[in-house]
């Protein structure tokens, strides 16, 4: 792991972006994989700028996303399909046709799981994953659990996960119960991975992930193995972590 400190949100995102932002550049047809979540939304909004300003082009990135509630329409302005496009692909000039993220309307779920790992192999692998961490450790919706799950998957969410999200809802019990969600070894196998961790809350589970076990039940934790990760935090979620 390359473990980078940086003095707040803005220059983690910042930062963030200019890794994104030169791996475009020196490969035009780049298979991105994507967060969600508040994390990552700064980093949008610089490549955003940075596309606005005539220096960066989508139009040849493929991008597959982590995760989406299930059950849930794409219209739902808390689905993450409307997040993506509110906060990136709207205002870039990436083809919507390579923008993949899982249904969250399928009938059959584990169906769909394959069809998204499928489209994840036939379009040769992700290139570049951005990561966010959850409060327990998950990354996707991979939740704590007693063994690393392989491929995108249909999975029910950890009752802290659905509070920590009920921010965005109404209430808590607006909160989708389901998610469909890449895989560990699915992210595992992204030739490099850029993780983002922001804000006093996650420090204790910053350090859990890069100094504890590795095990299932961090499941951030796994990413000491990967030959290529950068993880990125601010001040405040660095505290445990020097």
């Amino acid at each position: 792991m390359t473990v980078i400190i940086v003095n707040d949100y803005e220059s983690m995102s910042k930062m963030a972006g200019e890794i994104i932002a030169r791996q475009i550049e020196h490969e035009e047809d780049l298979v991105l994989g994507l967060a969600t979540g508040s994390t990552p939304i700064g980093t949008y909004k610089y490549l955003i700028d940075l596309h606005k300003a005539g220096k960066l082009d989508f139009s040849e990135v493929t991008v597959f996303n982590l995760d989406e509630y299930y059950p849930i329409t794409p219209d739902n302005d808390q689905s993450y399909n409307y997040f993506m496009n509110e906060n990136l692909f709207n205002h870039v000039n990436i083809d919507k046709k390579n923008t993949h993220i899982q249904n969250g309307e399928a009938a059959d779920p584990a169906a769909e799981c394959r069809r998204y790992e499928d489209a994840i192999h036939d379009a040769g692998g992700i290139d570049l994953q951005l990561l966010g961490l959850g409060l327990n450790g998950h990354i996707g919706f991979n939740e704590p659990d007693s063994h690393f799950p392989k491929t995108t998957h249909h999975v029910a969410l950890d009752a802290s996960t659905i509070e920590a999200n009920s921010r965005f809802f109404a209430s808590s019990n607006d909160v989708p119960k389901h998610a469909l969600t890449m895989g560990i070894g699915t992210i595992f196998n992204a030739r490099k991975i850029v993780m983002l961790i922001s804000g006093e809350a996650k420090a204790d589970i910053a350090k859990a992930v890069i100094h504890g076990n590795i095990t299932p039940q961090v499941p951030g934790s796994i990413l000491q193995l990967h030959p290529d990760v950068t993880i990125i935090l601010d001040e405040e979620a660095a505290k445990h972590v020097r």
